[in-house]
């Protein structure tokens, strides 16, 4: 999200988080006020690579309750994060995957991180228009609960409904870039279909 009359229209929706990306080489990139929001949204901030400090001080600043890790902060990063950010505060890590994946990369993080969210891989950190092989999926070896995300448009809800209903502890669908009119903008009009369908 980037335009506050945007993230009024968007929040009068009640979507269960809102994210706000903190990486200034996006185009997303969100360095302005959040209007006031329903109790109910959590506000997620997007970080790729940032350091602990800036982390700690946006948290401050919009009183975020989710911090996305979207670069390659290693598990003890999350370790320390999880430590000293304030109490309540859950961490996401990204992990980007294209044809295949080593699921065994993620068995460092599982103490420290209370979701993972698995994206396609692309040539940015997220927000690339693209899905992956879902079918990766099938090998998932933990019960961590996790976001799915990577290129969800309105024609990939159906698929989506489908994986759902199998045995993947699937959290969250993380709708981004479909559903735009440009970077940071989203259609209303859109986002509605699935709130009324999905």
């Amino acid at each position: 999200m980037k335009y506050p009359d945007n993230i009024l229209e968007v929040g009068a929706l009640l979507p269960d988080y809102m994210g706000f990306i903190f990486w200034d080489k996006s185009a997303r990139y969100f360095d302005g006020i959040i209007p006031k929001l329903p109790k109910s949204i959590q506000k997620v901030g997007v970080f790729v690579d940032a350091n602990f400090d800036e982390i700690l001080e946006k948290i401050k600043k919009y009183d975020l309750q989710v911090i996305q890790l979207h670069g390659h902060e290693s598990a003890e990063f999350c370790k320390t994060l999880k430590k000293n950010t304030p109490k309540g505060i859950d961490i996401i890590k990204v992990f980007s995957i294209l044809d295949t994946f080593d699921f065994d990369l993620l068995k460092p993080f599982e103490t420290f991180c209370d979701y993972f969210l698995f994206d396609t891989k692309g040539k940015l950190p997220g927000g690339n228009g693209s899905t992956f092989d879902w079918k990766v999926l099938e090998n998932y070896p933990s019960t961590k609960p996790f976001f799915l995300s990577g290129g969800i448009g309105i024609n990939e809800m159906s698929t989506v409904n489908e994986i759902s209903k199998t045995n993947l502890p699937i959290y969250a669908i993380d709708i981004n870039s479909k559903f735009e009119i440009e970077p940071g903008l989203k259609n209303i009009e859109l986002l509605n279909i699935i709130v009324e369908r999905f």
